[in-house]
């Protein structure tokens, strides 16, 4: 065998330069075949597969595009302010400060300080949830055997602590999380029914209000019925732009949206980043 030896395999390993797999992340990201932006703006650009997962910080005001290609990925996320993690997404005052559980193009992704951790500015989905969060090595391990992460059912909780490990988080940082392309609704009698996702090709568009750290797993739902692990590949692409700024109809579209954005603002200001 040609890698049967150090020199081999080192031979081997170069040969693989250039070659590009269904799933893999793009570097340099402008190099990415069909940039939804100036070529030159493309900062990010990966197809997850499947079970995968992945992970970024992002500057203020940069636009992250999720896409679902096939029509069974389901993107779940998480958020942290990139120099203080400590502020994160809160699930609960996202839904409450809102007074809506749907998440969809208008709606503000809010930390429990009361500030703006990223903005919903497109979807073509409609299908995701903030009530449910991802799975569980528990729960997986009941429903497909396995859900370790080497597994071929990971759950997404812990694929989550793979990608916080490489942030400098532990367990403990992990909140609930909001899940993308598959939703459910609420029933009269408050039982959740699971609705599926939009097919193909459905996408959401997120603009990061502040530097932010981005964790992705893109697993089943939890509430999927489904006996098989059904999960398929995700594209992210992330693009420089600019924030939300006073006078975006996303900044005055609600009085609570308002003063997330005004808290968001002092913030910022008073540590002399905007």
């Amino acid at each position: 065998m040609a890698t049967k030896t150090t020199y081999g395999a080192r031979d081997h390993a170069r040969a693989q330069e250039g070659t590009r797999a269904e799933a893999m992340p793009v570097v340099p990201a402008r190099d990415w075949p069909a940039p939804p932006c100036e070529a030159g703006h493309l900062v990010w650009a990966e197809t997850v597969t499947g079970g995968g997962y992945t992970h970024k910080v992002l500057a203020r005001g940069t636009e992250l595009r999720l896409t679902d290609l096939r029509g069974d990925a389901c993107a779940h996320l998480l958020l942290y302010v990139a120099d203080r993690p400590w502020e994160r997404l809160n699930v609960a005052d996202t839904v409450k400060v809102q007074w809506n559980a749907y998440l969809r193009e208008g709606r503000l992704l809010l930390s429990d300080q009361g500030r703006v951790l990223a903005s919903v500015v497109a979807d073509t989905s409609g299908r995701h949830d903030a009530l449910c969060g991802t799975s569980t090595l528990v729960r997986n391990t009941e429903r497909y055997g396995d859900g370790t992460p080497q597994s071929p059912s990971p759950a997404g909780r812990e694929l989550f602590k793979l990608a916080a490990a490489k942030n400098g988080l532990e367990p403990r940082d992990l909140p609930p999380s909001l899940s993308f392309f598959q939703s459910v609704e609420v029933r009269e009698d408050g039982t959740l029914d699971f609705t599926g996702s939009a097919g193909p090709g459905a996408d959401v568009t997120l603009r990061a209000e502040q530097d932010v750290t981005v964790l992705i797993a893109n697993v089943p739902h939890p509430a999927d019925p489904r006996p098989e692990y059904v999960s398929t590949s995700l594209e992210v692409l992330a693009w420089r732009a600019a924030p939300t700024a006073p006078g975006d109809p996303l900044w005055d579209a609600t009085p609570e949206g308002r003063r997330a954005f005004l808290n968001t603002a002092e913030f910022l200001a008073a540590r002399g980043l905007a």
